[in-house]
């Protein structure tokens, strides 16, 4: 069975800085595309970034610049390291991943498109 577990969160003030980890477990980590979403209170989920088995990278227009998303296949994590934050980025933040392996699609940067996800972690950013 495959489990996602988030950790990390928290609050920090505004332009500080957050490291979000994810660890994966119950399949072959390094095969499948992985991805951040986040969701604000009262909106929609929404993707943040996602990197593919090959670390290839994608990111939202509202984070470019600021987060960096990574993965370890050799400790089954991935990481999204957030900089310069702002009040607009508190969320609970999720990772998720699709259940295809070696396969990207602009489908993955939707909600509907992943198939496993993590129960989240609260951030929390201070003006």
């Amino acid at each position: 069975q495959v489990q996602l577990v988030e950790s990390g969160g928290g609050l920090v003030q505004a332009g500080g800085s957050l490291r979000l980890s994810c660890a994966v477990s119950g399949r072959t980590f390094s095969s499948y595309f992985m991805a951040w979403f986040r969701q604000a209170p009262g909106k929609e989920r929404d993707f943040v970034a996602g990197i593919t088995w090959s670390s290839s990278t994608y990111y939202a227009d509202s984070v470019k610049g600021r987060f960096t998303v990574s993965r370890d296949n050799a400790k089954n994590t991935v990481t999204l390291q957030m900089n310069s934050l702002k009040p607009e980025d508190t969320a609970v933040y999720y990772c998720a991943t699709p259940s295809r392996a070696n396969h990207y699609s602009s489908d993955y940067q939707t909600p509907g498109g992943m198939d496993y996800w993590g129960k989240g972690t609260l951030v929390t950013v201070s003006s």
